[in-house]
């Protein structure tokens, strides 16, 4: 039966009444949802990039610890709000503890919710960081590498070359705290994805901001491919060691968020330290060693170092008993190699590095290059064992006696030589600085290492699990011996050493029982040698 148009009328706003509460209902929890990701801010600054860092976890405000801090967080942190590249982050001290959010920042990555990265703990110091307003790179290697964008009404457009100039370039990297550009060319980090700026820049070079640039009107609203400005900025003086005989030696400092500060010994290995020698332009790392300290210090994670990271971006705030006090040779390297003691040879002269032929090099040259680097003696002497010539070629001939502490210390004789026939480069294998002493024979014993000084190895990080099928490089009276051993552990036990616990262990090789001290387990492996750790 049909219903009465009243109740008809009255039941289709009923029905217009609960729609439009759905719909109000669901724009509010739209706006709530949108509300409650707002959970990073920068407060008290001179823009909504400038400030304090403050996080909400767990509905509560707080600052965010400085130590662990690194800027690598802080670009995250930059992102999220929208804003440009990182720039600066410094430590503001408190003058009683407080309770702070902490961001772990090895679990930051690029998409990863901050408060996934949060924990809770009291502190003196708290995070002021500045990003950039309206610049930003994208995709680079680092933070001062990458395809630019510029920031105007809330939105970000990439540039085109043909809009961009050397002189805009020294404005960009200025105001990002990079060194001088190094590089300008378009496509350099990827296609233009964004919105195309459309005026050119006309900076004179000396301003603080790329908008404070002059700039003309273009016709210019899409880039042809390829045309995208890239930019690479250099890298500012960020390493040094000081208080060592030369540039090349020393205590390790760091410059990172504007503070000098030594870097903490712990976990330093020389596989490590070969990326500081190298940024020195120094040759190969020779020594490092612990010196005792009671300052603050920077905490440089090794595994962002093997990811090509620049140092600085490394580094966190901490605390440590040792600084890393670090030797690398002034004028010799090996380069290519399989580890530090091996590779093709290159020598230092008048700020420029000159592979060497094979014609001017013998075996006692060898010698004193192999010393020079803190290895066992040379092994093998082959041209073009790690690699053709690239550099240019030494000039002279050495005439080393075998006694010498540095290759240049030796005489040589003028050669007509400036080119070197293909195959010809010396490539160099020193054996490494390992032996077994206090054993029934020469493959027994504890384990030491050379690196200045003979030493035990340390047992830390060594796992039982990983002494099955490895290799290890044991030096035994000037000569290289590699063995490959199928272990079987019959005990193990902690021993006292000098500053050093040492844990050796009984294994059984064959039928022969022998006692070596292990070293850490990672390096004990086909791809690394045990001066390399």
């Amino acid at each position: 039966m049909d219903k009465p148009r009243g109740q008809h009328q009255r039941e289709v706003d009923q029905l217009v009444v609960v729609v439009v509460l759905l719909l109000w209902s669901s724009g509010l929890q739209a706006k709530e949802n949108y509300n409650s990701t707002d959970f990073v801010r920068l407060m008290g600054g001179v823009s909504r990039c400038a400030g304090t860092l403050e996080l909400k976890n767990q509905g509560e405000w707080r600052p965010v610890d400085f130590s662990d801090f690194s800027l690598k967080t802080a670009a995250v942190v930059c992102e999220h709000l929208d804003c440009g590249s990182a720039v600066s982050a410094e430590a503001r001290n408190e003058s009683s503890p407080r309770s702070v959010w902490r961001i772990k920042s090895d679990c930051v990555r690029h998409g990863t919710a901050l408060r996934q990265c949060v924990v809770s703990r009291p502190t003196y110091t708290i995070v002021n960081l500045a990003c950039s307003d309206s610049v930003r790179l994208l995709n680079g290697s680092s933070l001062c590498s990458g395809r630019l964008e510029v920031k105007s009404n809330q939105s970000w457009s990439s540039v085109c070359e043909a809009d961009f100039d050397q002189q805009d370039a020294e404005v960009v990297c200025r105001e990002l705290g990079c060194g001088p550009p190094s590089a300008l060319q378009g496509a350099l980090y990827g296609e233009v994805e964004a919105p195309v700026w459309s005026k050119e820049f006309q900076c004179g070079g000396h301003e603080s901001a790329l908008l404070d640039c002059r700039s003309s009107g273009s016709a210019r609203n899409s880039c042809s491919p390829g045309k995208a400005v890239g930019l690479t900025c250099s890298e500012l003086r960020c390493v040094r060691l000081v208080g060592g005989a030369s540039h090349c030696a020393g205590i390790l400092e760091v410059s990172h968020l504007r503070k000098w500060r030594p870097v903490s010994h712990s976990y330093w290995t020389l596989k490590a330290a070969a990326v500081v020698c190298e940024h020195l332009d120094c040759g190969s790392a020779v020594s490092l060693e612990p010196e005792l300290s009671g300052k603050s210090l920077w905490k440089i994670k090794q595994n962002c170092i093997k990811s090509g990271s620049a140092l600085w971006e490394c580094a966190t705030s901490s605390f440590s008993s040792h600084t890393l006090k670090l030797t690398c040779s002034d004028s010799v390297r090996l380069l290519n190699g399989s580890s530090l003691c091996s590779g093709r040879l290159e020598v230092k002269s008048n700020q420029s590095w000159s592979s060497v032929c094979e014609a001017d090099f013998d075996q006692q040259d060898a010698e004193v290059v192999c010393r020079e680097l803190g290895c066992g003696p040379p092994s093998v002497l082959q041209g073009a064992l790690y690699g053709e010539v690239e550099a240019p070629v030494w000039s002279k001939e050495f005439q080393c006696g075998g006694h010498e502490s540095a290759l240049l210390d030796c005489r040589s004789s003028g050669s007509a030589r400036n080119s070197c026939s293909p195959g010809k480069a010396v490539g160099l294998t020193c054996s490494e600085p390992v032996r077994l002493v206090g054993g029934a024979h020469r493959c027994a014993g504890a384990m030491e290492l050379k690196r200045g000084e003979w030493r035990a190895v340390s047992h830390s990080y060594w796992t039982l699990k990983q002494s099955s099928k490895q290799l290890l490089y044991v030096n035994i009276w000037t000569v290289a011996l590699l063995f490959q051993y199928e272990r079987k552990v019959i005990q193990g036990r902690f021993c006292g050493g000098s500053h050093l616990t040492v844990f050796i262990l009984d294994l059984l090789c064959g039928n022969v029982q022998r006692r070596v001290t292990f070293y850490h387990p990672s390096c004990i492996s086909p791809a690394w040698t045990l001066s390399g750790c």
